[in-house]
C-alpha cells in the first residue's frame, strides 16, 4: 500500500525527467507494452472507435484553450 502517493509521484517524475531514451529504446517499450497487451486480450480494441467522441470534445476544449492563452 502506498502510503505517501505525492512522494511516489515525485519520484517517478524525476526518474522521467533523467530518462534520456533514443527512438529505437522507446519504439522497443512501446512494442513490448503492445505485446503485453494483446496476451492480455485487452489490444487491439474490439471497436477501436469506441469513445471517439469523447476523445474529440476533449481535443476542442485542449484546443480553444491553448489558442485562448496565446
Amino acid at each position: 500500500m502506498i502510503k505517501n502517493p505525492a512522494l511516489l509521484e515525485k519520484l517517478e517524475r524525476n526518474i522521467i525527467a533523467n530518462e534520456n531514451l533514443s527512438f529505437i529504446e522507446s519504439l522497443n517499450i512501446f512494442e513490448a507494452m503492445w505485446q503485453e497487451g494483446v496476451s492480455l486480450g485487452v489490444l487491439p480494441p474490439k471497436e477501436p472507435l469506441e469513445g471517439i467522441d469523447v476523445d474529440i470534445r476533449i481535443a476542442k476544449i485542449l484546443c480553444s484553450e491553448n489558442s485562448s492563452q496565446k
